[in-house]
């Protein structure tokens, strides 16, 4: 099967520190269902500042942390040129691996977005994803297409750099990340199970078999196999798991997509949606009850 190039967003930023906050804020991101991945970038310093308060490496740790658990990359790029790097060639670096759709900005960017490197070349290719402040209402006219997403949370990193030791902030992303994992903990397998084959019934998909690999050394705990009607339906049916699914928690690793076959990667659960046709000629579930048959021999 061919590779498909992954589409996303990206959301730079200083990230001095990381915060609850930027954690609503890709909750939301995410929750729009627009992309496949958020592409998240720690700059090196913004072009804009003079200088940062935790070191490049630091920031970067901190976000690798901090969103662990989401549909995200942290991106190293701009940390790694060791020196300011504008968006826009950003944007195209990551054009080389992605498709680049969205832009993620606050509110408070807007009044000077035009002064930006190539501005208009950016404007006419990509859509805004606008986190909206309160104070920051002006200058969405300069948009040539945005999404607004509402902040309901007043976090900034310079209030938490202002009212404590930032040597603090590991601890406050440790416990973050805890709760994540925590979370994770409490979704039980058979559970999400349940959920993913209610979505593919629900959307018509066909013949659906779960395949329990437990007690095998195969990649995955569990491979869901179902038949869709082929052409759009497959693509169709994967796009309904991630809008129903993902709200819930469940985390989306990979995917490999065609009009034939599309196959899943949710970590311990894979899941195969296929064409009857593709289905027969590659058996795929005989070879996964073969390797259950071996582990008892």
């Amino acid at each position: 099967m061919i590779k498909k190039r992954l589409s996303v967003a990206v959301f730079g930023g200083s990230f001095d520190p990381p915060h609850i906050g930027h954690q609503t804020i890709v909750r939301k991101i995410l929750d729009l269902n627009l992309f496949d991945k958020l592409v998240i970038v720690p700059t090196f310093l913004n072009p804009f500042k003079s200088t940062s308060h935790a070191s490049p490496k630091q920031r970067l740790t901190w976000c690798r942390e901090l969103f662990a658990s989401t549909n995200t990359i942290v991106s190293d790029y701009e940390i790694n040129q060791q020196k300011p790097i504008y968006t826009i060639d950003t944007i195209r670096e990551l054009q080389k691996t992605y498709i680049v759709k969205y832009l993620v900005i606050g509110s408070d960017n807007l009044n000077n977005i035009d002064i930006w490197k190539e501005f208009d070349k950016i404007n006419s290719e990509i859509v805004w994803i606008v986190i909206s402040r309160d104070g920051y209402q002006e200058g969405y006219d300069k948009l040539r297409k945005y999404i607004s997403v509402e902040m309901d949370i007043r976090m900034s990193s310079s209030y938490i750099r202002e009212s404590g030791d930032m040597s603090s902030v590991d601890d406050k992303i440790k416990y973050s990340l805890s709760l994540n994992q925590n979370i994770r903990k409490k979704m039980n397998i058979q559970d999400r199970i349940d959920r993913i084959v209610k979505v593919l019934d629900d959307k018509k998909a066909e013949k659906i078999e779960v395949i329990d690999l437990r007690d095998t050394d195969y990649i995955a705990k569990e491979v869901i196999v179902a038949n869709s009607f082929g052409g759009k339906h497959t693509i169709a049916l994967y796009e309904h798991l991630k809008t129903e699914l993902k709200p819930k928690g469940e985390e989306f690793l990979g995917a490999q997509e065609s009009d034939d076959w599309v196959v899943v990667d949710l970590g311990d659960i894979i899941i195969h949606i296929m064409t009857p046709a593709y289905r027969e000629k590659y058996s795929i579930e005989d070879f996964l009850n073969g390797l259950n048959k071996r582990e008892v021999q």
